[in-house]
């Protein structure tokens, strides 16, 4: 199953390969490099359906909890000031994705959408300190009643030079729905009441929509 971001991609990626191969079987005589240029290409194609596949997951919902918004892993777990929405201090856990990672971004909690905003910026390393604040990058913060206010970052990277997301103030969302897409190679931050318990270690792997990050 691959995300809907993926379409138009796959389908020109499948184009470009099916016309590069024919291409190759009739100028290319030479039979060793007419099988590695083919291998390349299909490999390419392999890497470009891998990037937008849309695992299925299965998503305990608990307003007490709060679930991995992606796949990837912990890369930040510290108290820190966060300027944009809260403007006091929160609990921020971060992961980062690789390319080779799921890229689908998917809500941390249920809840209604109260904050939504889309910041252009620059595509420094995903890892980089400032990446947060000035990278491309969207905000969305969604509430309920149970855990209050929990705010997540979509921020790209070196590669990702696209973020979608869904969110729209006042839609009203579901714990491990998707909520977003970002392209090649990002990361996400999360930024949680002080007085969360955290249940994710630094460098632990995680999977968006199941693994538990935190829980009241």
């Amino acid at each position: 199953m691959f995300h809907k971001e993926g379409y138009k991609i796959i389908l020109a990626t499948f184009a470009f390969v099916i016309i590069s191969i024919l291409l190759i079987d009739k100028l290319i005589t030479i039979h060793w490099l007419k099988t590695v240029l083919t291998i390349v290409l299909l490999c390419f194609l392999v890497l470009i359906l891998q990037f937008f596949r849309n695992p299925k997951r299965h998503t305990t919902l608990n307003d007490k909890q709060v679930v991995s918004p992606v796949d990837g892993k912990v890369v930040v777990i510290e108290e820190v000031f966060e300027n944009e929405f809260f403007k006091d201090k929160r609990l921020q856990v971060s992961v980062f994705m690789s390319p080779i990672n799921v890229h689908v971004t998917r809500h941390p909690i249920s809840g209604t959408v109260i904050f939504s905003k889309y910041h252009p910026g620059k595509y420094l390393v995903a890892w980089h300190p400032k990446a947060s604040e000035e990278n491309e990058r969207t905000t969305v913060v969604v509430e309920n009643n149970t855990y209050g206010k929990v705010l997540y970052r979509q921020i790209a990277g070196a590669l990702a030079k696209r973020i979608v997301n869904y969110c729209k103030i006042d839609d009203m969302v579901i714990q491990g729905s998707d909520s977003g897409f970002i392209k090649f190679g990002s990361r996400v931050d999360l930024f949680l009441p002080i007085d969360t318990k955290v249940k994710v270690t630094l460098n632990q792997k995680v999977r968006g929509g199941e693994s538990i990050i935190a829980e009241l």
